[in-house]
């Protein structure tokens, strides 16, 4: 006798949804004025959007033709998809960025016109009448679940579509008032929906390929009032990275997750957090082959349930059919509803089939609750997700055919592991594999066995495999960072995971990991940049802010003898040499530790105050202040030990707070009390979480704030700032500092004007010398205005080196200058630079042989 199977239907009444065109440019126009798109190029109305749209529409015709467009977060694609969508003709749409599969698609489906970046995206017509014969229901063409290396493509109809974002529309309970942000690509279905769903209400979309993890995105989100935030389960795990618990985000409502099952633990956080926040998370379920949606959970419901994927859709039902040789109560998971797609297309004639599915057998393993609720338990096919993607395994194992000896593929939190038999060329196999799913390399991890498990009947066993996997991921083939050296293509992500792993101490960085969000900061950042440009070639400004992933691919390759040198290192290197110079009185440039002060500041805008968690934050300054304290406490306790004239009061950096004011050797160190103690002082303040959360609220002002403050020493406003020695004095100067941390956050010509304002009017007439005004002043305005100098090559590593151990040069030269002033001004200044140099070295050495000693 067979088991009834398990069933459900939407909570929601079924809708009566519009049939014909998915979209009309009158459901466009309704909203008027009201913003559609929203870009960095300005704001698209409703009206502007379906004038747009008609125009286009006209130039398609009235004869239908297959459209391919390359899909990206931009106004012109998405009106040449209006376009052809509200006037009948079916659109392909396709990974905008990625050539490859663009060229493929065009050769395998030969579209009638192409809209694409190489024509300024206005559509190139290849032929005017179609070479296909396009069923009538026809309307959009996607690839399963994002596309990873599938020519199989999925055929929607204009009721798929309009009913999907119907649906998405009512349980979501979008408003016109709402705006989202497009986190994730227009060509994956679930991007696709949010745009769908949202011009349905007459909602705003804010236009941006930006990551999660660039403070420009938060940015963004915050000046255009975003409301609805979606990811995928790599989405938030980014969030978790830049801190996204303690963001003041006032105009969100909600949270959506769906691209792939995310970890329960997670989304219990996360639900938790959201009602903390005052907003919601819904998890969803759904397919290509559905148009996006199948299931939903109800906010209320995932703290107790987060493991379950809901309740079906309105307007769709959802049932779990008995699978022989599982479980009772445990089967496939079946669809139906009016977004069921008309069937797959794997080659040009099949565009003329009507509809050959009437329900969707998901394929995955599901069983329903006590409580009505769905939830997954397994796969019955071989497709599996990773970043959100959905990877064909057989076909990766299929690509590995001939590489090498035989292979299985397996995916194992959120990586996807190749389990190779022999002792194959491992590097070879990730690449191949990392191209044939569609992945990132890093995302691929090698196993070696001496023979892969197999059924009686000879045929891999593939869940063997993945226990192997499971079982043994700590042995696999070397693709982290520290190891994966050899053999790497040195422009490749690997090289420069390799060089994060070094530098900056993280052997488990990943792709996904930025220079700033790996604890890198102004002491570590030369080194960095300097072999990230012999390895990879120009770095774009922000190349601290982006992923290594985002890095390996934005850089270019430089030939030329000139090369670029950062203004901020090129500052601390001409610094140094000034100071010590002038010491020596070999020259006369004074000034220099006032445009280090700036400096400093500047770096600590850029890699501190980042969009981290507080707690981190904290943390990297006071990491930070330990590399500069730590050793400037040594060399000052073994001077004074040997030499005498420097007591504790400098060896604990607190001469200036208690020690006499009178000039003498014991004020020699005033520069490095001054960094410690205002880099102290900022940790302190911002721990504070109102502080905090206006410091990221709005950083130029606040930054600006903290200037305004820090000039009332400055101008001895009500008494502050009566020093002896006010040049020395480190209260006296932290609006230097403070000039230096504006700079850094001054995102825009306005704001790069008033800090140059602002230096024009405060550094003049406070050091009483003209000539170290004018250095302190131009010092500070390039940093302000010029991101970077050209430089001769085979000066670059001389000045990133001078730069590293400005510090240290600083420390010691005291020391040195003295014996060869008189006769030698030329050799003192070149043996303080050499001491300094063999000082910073050492501490280099000893820093790392302790860090050995604490893992050992």
């Amino acid at each position: 006798m067979t088991a009834l199977p398990l069933a459900a239907t939407s909570r929601h009444s079924p809708s009566t949804f519009a049939r014909g065109s998915a979209f009309s440019v009158a459901d466009l126009e309704v909203h008027g004025a009201r913003p559609a798109l929203l870009s960095a190029d300005g704001v698209v109305t409703y009206a502007e959007l379906a004038s747009r749209v008609r125009a286009t529409a006209d130039w398609l015709g009235a004869e239908r033709r297959l459209v391919l467009v390359a899909g990206e977060n931009a106004v012109e694609p998405i009106v040449t998809y209006l376009a052809a969508l509200t006037s009948g003709h079916p659109v392909l749409l396709a990974p905008g960025s990625d050539t490859l599969t663009l060229e493929a698609l065009t050769a395998d489906y030969d579209p009638d016109v192409v809209a694409g970046p190489v024509g300024g995206w206005h559509p190139i017509e290849r032929r005017q009448e179609s070479a296909h014969v396009l069923h009538p229901e026809l309307a959009v063409l996607l690839s399963t679940s994002g596309s990873t290396g599938s020519p199989k493509l999925v055929r929607l109809s204009h009721d798929n579509v309009r009913a999907n974002a119907e649906s998405i529309a009512l349980y979501l309970d979008i408003r016109e008032s709402d705006r989202a942000a497009t986190t994730l690509p227009l060509h994956f279905c679930y991007g696709l929906s949010v745009l769908h769903s949202h011009l349905l209400r007459g909602a705003g979309v804010l236009l941006t390929d930006l990551s999660v993890v660039d403070p420009g995105f938060w940015e963004l989100f915050r000046s255009h009032g975003i409301t609805t935030l979606a990811g995928v389960p790599h989405t938030f795990e980014l969030l978790d990275k830049v801190g996204f618990a303690d963001f003041d985000l006032p105009s969100l409502r909600y949270v959506t997750q769906a691209g792939g099952r995310m970890a329960p633990e997670r989304v219990a956080s996360f639900a938790e957090l959201g009602q903390r926040r005052g907003w919601d998370l819904f998890v969803m379920y759904g397919q290509t082959e559905a148009t996006a949606r199948m299931a939903y959970l109800p906010p209320e419901l995932a703290t107790e349930h987060p493991a379950a994927i809901g309740v079906p859709v309105p307007g769709g039902s959802i049932r779990v059919e008995p699978v022989p040789g599982y479980e009772e109560g445990v089967g496939e998971l079946v669809y139906t509803g009016p977004n069921v797609m008309l069937g797959y297309a794997e080659r040009p004639t099949d565009l003329a089939q009507g509809r050959t599915v009437l329900e969707l057998r998901t394929g995955d393993l599901a069983r329903r609750t006590p409580d009505g609720l769905f939830e997954l338990v397994g796969r019955l096919s071989r497709f599996v997700k990773v970043l959100g993607l959905r990877v064909d395994l057989q076909r990766v194992e299929a690509a590995l055919e001939g590489l090498s000896e035989p292979a299985s593929c397996a995916e194992i939190d959120d990586e996807l592991i190749v389990v190779v038999q022999g002792q194959p060329d491992t590097e070879k196999v990730r690449r191949h594999a990392a191209a044939a799913a569609g992945l990132p390399a890093s995302c691929v991890r090698v196993l070696m066995v001496d023979e892969l498990p197999r059924l009686a009947s000879g045929k891999l066993d593939h869940r063997a495999v993945t226990l192997l996997a499971t079982k043994d991921r700590v042995t696999s083939a070397p693709t982290t960072p520290s190891e994966a050296d050899t053999g790497a293509d040195p422009s490749s992500e690997t090289a420069v995971r390799a060089l994060y792993a070094e530098v900056l101490e993280h052997p488990d960085t990943t792709g996904d990991d930025t220079f700033v969000g790996l604890g890198g900061d102004s002491l570590s950042y030369v080194e960095v940049a300097q072999r990230l440009e012999e390895t990879l070639g120009h770095l774009p400004e922000d190349w601290h802010l982006l992923t290594i992933r985002e890095l390996a691919r934005a850089t270019r390759r430089q030939h030329s003898r000139l090369r670029r040198l950062e203004t901020g290192v090129a500052l601390r290197a001409a610094a140094i040499v000034a100071i010590v110079g002038s010491h020596v009185e070999l020259f006369t440039v004074l000034g220099g530790a006032h445009i280090l002060l700036g400096v400093a500041g500047y770096n600590v805008g850029r890699f501190h105050l980042t969009a981290a968690p507080r707690q981190q934050r904290r943390r990297h300054l006071l990491a930070s202040t330990a590399r500069v304290a730590i050793p400037s406490m040594v060399w000052i306790a073994v001077v004074g030990w040997l030499v005498g004239d420097l007591g504790w009061t400098n060896a604990a950096l607190l001469h200036a707070v208690v020690g006499p004011d009178a000039w003498g050797p014991q004020w020699h160190y005033w520069f490095v009390e001054t960094l410690v103690h205002t880099i102290l002082v900022l940790a302190a303040v911002l721990s504070i979480p109102l502080l905090d959360r206006a410091e990221r609220r709005l950083p130029f002002g606040f930054a600006l704030g903290v200037l305004a403050l820090a000039l009332l020493a400055r101008y001895e406003v009500a008494g502050i700032g009566d020093g002896i020695d006010r040049i020395h004095t480190g209260y006296l100067l932290f609006w230097l500092f403070a000039l230096g941390w504006a700079t850094a956050k001054a995102s825009t010509q306005t704001q790069r004007w008033v800090v140059t304002a602002l230096v024009l009017i405060t550094v003049p007439g406070f050091f009483d010398d003209p000539q170290r005004d004018a250095v302190v002043v131009v010092g500070l305005l390039l940093l302000v205005w010029v991101p970077s100098l050209p430089c001769p090559a085979v000066l670059l590593r001389l000045a990133g080196v001078l730069a590293s151990a400005s510090l240290y040069v600083y420390l010691t030269h005291w020391q040195v200058y003295p014996f060869l002033e008189d006769d030698y001004p030329l050799a003192a200044l070149l043996a303080s630079l050499v001491i300094g140099i063999a000082y910073w070295c050492a501490c280099r050495r000893v820093a790392a042989w302790l860090r050995r000693t604490e893992t050992a």
